[in-house]
């Protein structure tokens, strides 16, 4: 995607942080569409991120549990059951690649060493990006997914902020 596309404020960009997060956590702050990685001494890393719709999000914190390159993606049983005749022709999975709705790169969240079925992932459709409109992972252009990824190693805290 060009990223001249992106509204300005969407593009990724360092900024002033002064919350009180670790160094090296990742912030998803849900109504305003953004995702920080906490840089320290008050700085950070903002993204614009699309996030779920109105009832579909995860919120409050998690780690990342597991990390992968062009990851394959299987509907959740969740999906299957709310949107059947959409979901129903990928069952089986998609392998990785540009067509796949995961996009470049997927971060897991684990809770408690378990899979909690939500991502933080790059994307297919990068209209999407500053609206609510998934199934409740947290989107991002495949170019600043990358750019994440490389930067949050295994275990790195996410923190989902709600409104």
């Amino acid at each position: 995607m060009n990223t001249a596309a992106l509204k300005p404020h969407l593009r990724r960009q360092e900024v002033a942080y002064d919350k009180n997060y670790a160094k090296g956590t990742v912030v998803v702050d849900t109504p305003n569409k953004y995702l920080y990685y906490v840089l320290g001494e008050g700085r950070a890393v903002r993204y614009g991120v699309g996030v779920g719709r109105a009832g579909l999000a995860l919120r409050g914190n998690a780690y990342v549990g597991r990390k992968a390159k062009w990851p394959t993606w299987t509907p959740t049983a969740n999906m299957l059951r709310r949107d059947p005749e959409i979901m129903r022709p990928y069952a089986s999975g998609v392998p990785g690649g540009p067509n796949n709705p995961l996009g470049a790169r997927a971060l897991y969240l684990y809770r408690n060493g378990n899979d909690t079925m939500f991502r933080i992932h790059g994307t297919n459709q990068p209209e999407s990006i500053g609206l609510a409109m998934s199934s409740g992972c947290i989107r991002m252009i495949n170019h600043d997914v990358v750019d994440l990824y490389e930067r949050v190693p295994s275990g790195a805290r996410v923190v989902v902020l709600q409104a």
